[in-house]
């Protein structure tokens, strides 16, 4: 495991989906939690392929801090087929303050660890990670 500068560290298991999302895009998106008790950062939830970005946005929880990654496929003007890896640091401002504060103090460092994220959105409501967010930020 490797080890966090404010004391989370980031679970193997974090890094090896990332991996199968990015080379063999095994998921459509992961959902990664810090598991506070034991003091890592820990993957929650794997998007099937076949996932929508409803399915995605929707695993979030509603008043609780996340990070998560969102394999995103998109066409062109010129008509070629892309995709981008967005990394989406999850802070509703319904969660607790010691909960985004937790999440912030890690985000740089895990973040770090997870080699390949191309586009970064920090969200505070559904709005500020829409589709449209999403698009105008990858291409």
């Amino acid at each position: 495991m490797a080890n966090a500068a404010s004391g989370m560290a980031v679970h193997d298991d974090c890094k090896l989906r990332f991996l199968d999302l990015k080379a063999k895009r095994t998921y459509r998106f992961i959902v990664f939690k810090i598991e506070e008790k034991q003091k890592q950062v820990i993957v929650e939830k794997l998007g099937e392929p076949t996932d929508s970005y409803e399915d995605f946005s929707a695993s979030l929880p509603a008043d609780e801090c996340r990070y998560a990654v969102y394999d995103f496929d998109y066409v062109t003007e010129e008509n070629c087929q892309k995709s981008r890896i967005i990394f989406i640091a999850w802070s509703p401002d319904t969660s607790k303050v010691r909960n985004k504060m937790i999440y912030a103090s890690s985000k740089d460092r895990f973040k770090r660890e997870l080699d390949g994220i191309q586009v970064e959105l920090q969200a505070t409501d559904p709005t500020e990670m829409g589709l449209d967010v999403i698009r105008s930020r990858s291409t």
